[in-house]
């Protein structure tokens, strides 16, 4: 019992009780850094295929899929969020019971769900990238091979909500350590020594996240305490599914969304051509690194609302909200204006090409900056879904985010460019700090409205518990 004790400090955070500012960013901090390592996948490919391949369209091959990824990917991988949630929620109330519930049930639907999406994807992909104007033989190639790994994709992130939901981002950050490592090496190997070009890196993306599936599975299976993992209790319980589809759906929703602006503003990059198309998949592999650190503050922000909703501690959930804001804001500016200045040195990692570096700075010119924007955005975003409102949020979201996005294409963007001129890219990225001002300052309207509804209930409820206590 003791060891459980040491293991459950070392790896947990409590996240109702302390000071709540240093526990987000120490929980933060791990899931940075878990995110970075997720991104060095797909730009250990980009990197490898741009400088060691012999194709001169590998760059823009697998750089132009990231989009259709998300966008296939993330209705499914939404879900996850809802086992954050139904998990933190549930151990903040100290409902240990019902958290093996959650568990079991999730491992068991990300399999499914893997399963699934790689089939549709292996057997669409070309199809799926003809819509994008996308005919490149090389990307089919990548995202076949890709989609054969979903499972291993799946289980892994579900698993890994599960861990965030206790306040445990160490131990997935090891193992996203270990194969990221995997993925790096067999990416030069397959590359330079097998002299493969696409395919040697999607097998090497693979084959990494085979290896984060394993151990993280493993820590489960091992673990004694309430979220460990048991083969004999796989089941799919109704309640807990509900709970998680609940929240997680709309979240799934809102991403595949986004997804299919982003497919848009990729789709109108596409039209450009391959010099436009490679420096873009440069630019938005740099800009991912800024974006998946706020993306962290975001998680933490889920889960310690989460937490502290199960423990109905309302004035931790207003300190939770601001300092998550303050953190993601320092976060995004840290990042964001050092890539703002020297831009143009960072895109030489990718590409040497001057015209493609060219390019890829004015994305990176309209995005790194303001991106703070886009932060405080997706963290009220987590606060709410934390309370347990998804549905709002993600009406919002599409509607600022999303919505104005193709409004802008369709009716500033696409009258005014031939295709011809790369300056004319300008106007495309301005969509984005636009879109999530706008959208920032109506989830903050909403996030007022919700908070004093719940709250008021939060503490009804606490009243009517003390009476029921004292009689």
């Amino acid at each position: 019992m003791e060891n459980v004790v040491k293991k459950k400090k070392k790896f947990e955070i409590d996240m109702c009780n302390g000071n709540l500012f240093l526990k987000i960013i120490w929980f933060s901090i791990p899931l940075m850094l878990m995110g970075i390592l997720q991104l060095l996948y797909n730009a250990a490919d980009l990197i490898v295929v741009g400088n060691f391949s012999g194709d001169k369209d590998a760059l823009g091959a697998v750089g132009s899929t990231s989009s259709l990824i998300n966008l296939v990917v993330n209705l499914f991988m939404g879900l996850s969020v809802g086992t954050n949630v139904a998990c933190a929620r549930l151990f903040g109330a100290k409902k240990y019971d019902e958290v093996g519930k959650v568990v079991h049930t999730s491992i068991l639907i990300s399999f499914i769900v893997g399963l699934v999406l790689g089939i549709f994807g292996y057997i669409f992909t070309a199809d799926l990238l003809h819509m994008m104007h996308n005919d490149l033989e090389l990307s089919q190639v990548y995202l076949k091979i890709y989609f054969i790994g979903m499972p291993f994709n799946m289980l892994y992130n579900f698993a890994a909500a599960i861990l965030r939901a206790v306040g445990d981002t160490k131990r997935p950050l090891y193992f996203l350590t270990i194969s990221g490592l995997v993925n790096v090496v067999l990416n030069l190997i397959f590359v330079i020594c097998f002299k493969m070009s696409v395919e040697g890196v999607a097998i090497a993306t693979i084959i990494s996240q085979f290896v984060s599936c394993i151990l993280i599975l493993i820590t489960l299976h091992r673990s004694k305490e309430c979220y460990c993992f048991r083969f004999k209790r796989l089941k799919i319980h109704k309640k807990e599914l509900f709970d998680i589809v609940k929240i997680g759906l709309p979240a799934g929703i809102q991403s595949s969304i986004f997804s299919i602006s982003n497919v848009l503003i990729q789709s109108s990059v596409n039209r450009f051509g391959s010099v436009v198309m490679n420096g873009n998949s440069a630019a938005s592999s740099i800009e991912g690194f800024v974006y998946t650190a706020m993306d962290a503050v975001y998680h933490g922000s889920l889960a310690f609302t989460s937490q502290n909703m199960g423990a109905k501690k309302t004035k931790n959930i207003k300190k939770v909200t601001l300092y998550s804001l303050i953190i993601v804001t320092m976060v995004a500016l840290l990042l964001g204006v050092p890539l703002f200045i020297f831009g143009k040195s960072v895109l030489t990692i990718y590409t040497k090409v001057p015209e493609e570096i060219n390019v890829g700075y004015i994305r990176l010119h309209y995005l790194c900056l303001p991106y703070f924007l886009c932060g405080i955005m997706d963290v009220m975003v987590g606060i709410l879904r934390g309370m347990g409102y998804s549905t709002m949020p993600m009406i919002v979201s599409i509607a600022g985010v999303c919505g104005l996005r193709i409004v802008w294409i369709y009716s500033i963007f696409y009258p005014r460019t031939n295709f011809t001129n790369i300056a004319d890219l300008n106007l495309l990225y301005l969509s984005y700090p636009i879109s999530w001002i706008i959208t920032f300052l109506v989830h903050l309207l909403c996030y007022f409205i919700i908070s004093r509804k719940v709250f008021k209930r939060i503490d009804q409820d606490k009243i009517l518990e003390d009476l029921s206590t004292s009689n």
